[in-house]
């Protein structure tokens, strides 16, 4: 029924029509029933009514047009605070926050006087958009106006500073701890700052002080900690938030899916993969495609390349990052083909909402490298260049110098070192030392270490220069591989120790190279020797030149 019929024509009362047109106002539930609504208000000459404009500007900045919101505002002559401050919370929570604060600036100059609400909303654009500078200068005026002890103020305050990183999480505290009521959210807030410069034993303390947590508060620290590569603290959490029956949200269930990837938890990524499909997919819930996405990544890390397939396959919807974690997935379990194949179904597509950006790039030059598709490759480098405009960084040309120097092609590697517009980092100088460990090119990689030394600082250089003695041994060099050990002795560090894990029972062990410290050490050596001599009676030879590092000693 459309507005017209629904308002009676034997209303000539302005007062009696008033009421109707927000009578109708109030069941809105459409933009074109609130256009039409607003039309009638326009008709009937009640646009300078602030009772009903400031509900029709409401409902335009809940439908998420701030645009119609904007329009209807610039025609009221004299517009109270009330109806400034709808506007600023509409362009706060916009795609452009910035326009809440310049509208202050004309909000000030027009006379309108800010309360506890103009303020809170402008520090929340704020910090939406980072102006931290202007944010202060608000925090002055808060002072001056005395609505330091609003509780909204406040928390907007902790949010904005929240975001300013080591210097500013400070400022953040001293504000919370000056309140005189906290609720659960200005504590999530402080807990939210300290996830955002990195401190997550700072987070972890406030996360312990708090007298109430929600959902919000649990699913902070889980994403926080895996965030900052704590992934075994992050799944630990939670555990605990599954025990103390919060019910799990999409982004904690996001969040953990990550910490699984990372340490390759196949056995919890499955078991939120099914309760996910029992609570979220069973009951018609939207599933954030992020959350599908994280699910093909975390089946793709764990070497579960199938189901990885699986999930994308039945995704309703797929957005650049879905296309680019199966094609990454692929790569890197050795599907160099499928990955193709899977990027080629991509652009089938075309569109603009699915484009590949720079990663997935660095997936498709990925898989062509360890396949050996050394014309792919340079087509597909070429391509991203040309074709899709993306300018290639230190990591695209890594890959092309991966994929060059694995087939052979030193000299073509080392050219495009030599000509690459950006600095050659140690992974680059490292795919070509890689190389020539491959293809014995003792002269090369020399060449190589001597610069990757004068770049490095000894930790990083440590890495190479066994690479290095690799190389010399392979060429039986040994007057060589002495004169490398003898500079990693003088040079006094140490290879970090290689490392592994595997998942038993649901728990994940790690281990180091010549590690003891397992409780089943003895046996796991045990076992150990027993392949090797299996191994050796079935005709396997080991490779006599392998050099081993360990402690600073190597040994041939």
């Amino acid at each position: 029924m459309f507005v017209e019929e629904s308002i009676s024509a034997t209303l000539t009362n302005s007062r009696a029509l008033k009421q109707q047109l927000f009578s109708v106002l109030q069941n809105c539930n459409t933009l074109r029933t609130l256009t039409q609504i607003h039309t009638q208000v326009l008709v009937n000459g009640f646009s300078q009514k602030n009772f009903i404009l400031v509900k029709i500007i409401s409902f335009y900045i809940a439908f998420g047009n701030v645009l119609h919101a904007q329009r209807a505002f610039e025609k009221i002559q004299c517009p109270t605070t009330t109806i400034w401050n709808q506007m600023l919370q509409g362009h706060a929570r916009s795609g452009n926050p910035r326009k809440s604060v310049e509208l202050y600036t004309c909000m000030v100059a027009a006379g309108a006087v800010p309360d506890g609400f103009t303020y809170s909303f402008l520090l929340s654009a704020c910090a939406r958009s980072g102006l931290v500078r202007e944010g202060e200068q608000l925090h002055g005026r808060i002072l001056v106006h005395g609505f330091c002890s609003n509780e909204f103020v406040k928390t907007n305050l902790i949010n904005l500073y929240g975001i300013s990183g080591y210097d500013g999480i400070g400022y953040a505290r001293r504000v919370f701890d000056e309140m005189s009521e906290r609720n659960v959210v200005s504590w999530n807030s402080l807990l939210a700052g300290y996830i955002r410069c990195g401190d997550v034993d700072g987070a972890r303390k406030v996360f312990d002080e708090m007298p109430e947590r929600n959902v919000v508060s649990w699913t902070t620290m889980v994403a926080g900690c895996a965030q900052n590569g704590k992934c075994k603290q992050a799944l630990s959490l939670f555990s605990e938030m599954r025990r103390a029956r919060v019910e799990l949200d999409q982004v904690a269930l996001l969040a953990a899916l990550s910490a699984c990837a990372e340490l390759g938890d196949v056995k919890l990524g499955e078991w939120i993969h099914s309760y996910i499909a029992e609570k979220f997919n069973f009951q018609r819930q939207p599933l954030l495609v992020s959350l599908n996405n994280a699910l093909v990544h975390m089946y793709a890390s764990c070497g579960e390349i199938e189901k990885a397939y699986e999930v994308f396959r039945k995704m309703q919807k797929r957005n650049t990052v879905s296309w680019t974690s199966m094609i990454t997935g692929f790569a890197k379990q050795g599907f160099a083909q499928e990955a193709l194949s899977t990027f080629e179904w991509m652009l089938s597509l075309g569109g603009n909402d699915i484009r590949p950006d720079e990663i997935t790039f660095i997936g498709v030059l990925c898989a062509c490298s360890h396949a050996g598709f050394v014309d792919d490759g340079q087509y597909f480098f070429t391509q991203m260049i040309q074709n899709w405009g993306i300018k290639p960084k230190i990591e695209h040309y890594g890959c092309l110098v991966d994929l060059l120097s694995r087939a052979g092609f030193l000299d073509e590697a080392l050219s495009i070192i030599e000509t690459m517009p950006v600095k050659p980092n140690d992974a680059v100088w490292g795919a070509l030392l890689g190389g020539c460990r491959i293809h014995k090119n003792a002269e090369l990689a020399s060449r190589v270490a001597q610069q990757l030394s004068s770049e490095l600082d000894p930790e990083h250089a440590v890495g190479y220069l066994v690479l290095l003695a690799n190389v010399y041994a392979t060429a039986k060099k040994w007057q060589d591989v002495a004169s490398v050990r003898q500079k990693l002795i003088e040079m006094g560090v140490r290879k970090p120790p290689g490392r592994s894990w595997v998942q038993i029972n649901g728990a994940v062990h790690d281990f180091l190279a010549d590690d003891r410290r397992h409780e089943h050490a003895s046996s796991i050596y045990d076992m150990l020797e027993n392949v090797n001599r299996q191994a050796m009676q079935e005709g396997y030879e080991l490779d006599i030149f392998e050099v081993l590092f360990d402690g600073g000693v190597i040994e041939s």
